[in-house]
Order: structure tokens, then C-alpha cells, then sequence
């Protein structure tokens, strides 16, 4: 495991993070839940590409701060398919204090 702390927070990724951020570029995934884990983001959850979200809803936990990136596919205006990536930084009502929870 090659982890690199970020400058800005000291919290190291753990390497399967980009790696399944990548696969889910491909369309591997629709959804990747990140937890903190001591002083590192780990991959908690994977969400096959069949999944919706509502599954990614239902997967988070009620009291606890995570993070996610979530694959939307959707239709324009003109009729287009599209898909765009969001990153999810934390659910309403969650304490923040425990979002940076370093200690």
C-alpha cells in the first residue's frame, strides 16, 4: 500500500481509492463510499452499475460522516444521454465536527 498524506490535511488515500475513482471513469462502478479510517480515506462501499441512488442513499449510514462519488446518468433537454460524476462531501444534519475527526 502506497499512501501519500496531502499537504493541507496530513490524511493520507489509501491507493485503491484512485484506482477504483478510475474503474468508476469506466463506468465500472456507480457509486464509491470513502470512510476515514484512523489517518487515511478508505474505499467503503462499491456500487455496481446497475445500482441507483437510492441504493447509494440507503447505503450511507444515518449518524456518521462519509464521502462518495456518485456516476448520474441523465437525459438533456434535446434528448442526450449524459453522465456526470459528484463528489459528495457530507449528508445534512451530520455533527461536522466529526468530519475531520483527527485526534
Amino acid at each position: 500500500m502506497n499512501e501519500k498524506a496531502n499537504a493541507a490535511s496530513g490524511m493520507a488515500v489509501e491507493d485503491n481509492c484512485k484506482l477504483k475513482f478510475l474503474e468508476l471513469k469506466k463506468r465500472t462502478h456507480r457509486f464509491i463510499i470513502f470512510r476515514i479510517d484512523g489517518q487515511q480515506v478508505v474505499v467503503e462501499k462499491l456500487g455496481s452499475p446497475q445500482e441507483t441512488y437510492d441504493d447509494f442513499t440507503a447505503s450511507l449510514p444515518a449518524d456518521e460522516c462519509r464521502y462518495a462519488v456518485f456516476d448520474f446518468d441523465f437525459t438533456t433537454n434535446e434528448n442526450c444521454q449524459k453522465s456526470k460524476i459528484f463528489f459528495i462531501a457530507c449528508k445534512v444534519g451530520i455533527d461536522l465536527t466529526a468530519k475531520w475527526d483527527l485526534e
